[in-house]
């Protein structure tokens, strides 16, 4: 759990940057957030959180 929560803060860390810098509006970002809102609900997420976990384990191994 602590992996996915530190995931979300920094997404949503590097999320404000852009949007603070000008680089994403805020209208494509809330888009891309009401995506992502949607895809945890669907058969795709625990393949997604799966992969995630392996990336970071695998990080963290080195």
């Amino acid at each position: 759990m602590a992996v996915s929560i530190s995931a979300v803060v920094l997404l949503g860390i590097v999320v404000f940057v852009l949007i603070r810098g000008g680089s994403v509006r805020l209208g494509p970002a809330l888009a891309c957030a009401a995506f992502g809102f949607f895809l945890a609900s669907t058969g795709a997420a625990p393949f997604i959180t799966d992969t995630i976990t392996a990336v970071t384990g695998f990080i963290s191994s080195i």
